[in-house]
């Protein structure tokens, strides 16, 4: 069953992703991010090219032609044919492929709607059995 593990209260969760994207590569070998939209994934493409040349994160969407030979994918499409490590989660719905996955992380904003969105993700989970750990992040960021 797919472990799941909810970072409510992140003060900047593109970031957060772009870290917990690079633990997971470490400990993965790969990690996918499913982002709210296209200027999400956008925005989170540029975050991860900023990054310096010793940190660099090896990164591509979904569909481009080097996604199975890329260790992170970014994409805001709910589909997903490639590895099935971590998936981190900044879309407000849960994934339709989540169980597919060893590992789902939820990244959950500080706005009201973005921790309304995720008490209804950590019910839909709960409502089906999973087990759920929760990280606070307030202040952490």
């Amino acid at each position: 069953m797919t472990s799941i593990d909810f970072y409510s209260r992140v003060a900047d969760p593109l970031r957060f992703a772009a870290q917990l994207a690079a633990k997971a590569v470490g400990q993965h070998g790969s990690a996918r991010v499913l982002t709210a939209d296209a200027a999400s994934t956008a925005a989170l493409d540029r975050l991860l090219w900023q990054e310096s040349d010793v940190s660099f994160l090896p990164h591509c969407r979904l569909g481009h032609p080097d996604a199975n030979e890329t260790p992170v994918l970014i994409d805001e499409s709910c589909e997903h044919a490639g590895p099935a490590a971590v998936l981190i989660n900044l879309h407000p719905e849960p994934p339709p492929f989540f169980s597919r996955f060893e590992r789902l992380i939820e990244i959950v904003g500080a706005q009201e709607h973005e921790l309304a969105a995720g008490r209804a993700r950590y019910r839909f989970y709960r409502e089906r059995g999973y087990a759920l750990e929760n990280h606070d992040r307030a202040g952490f960021d």
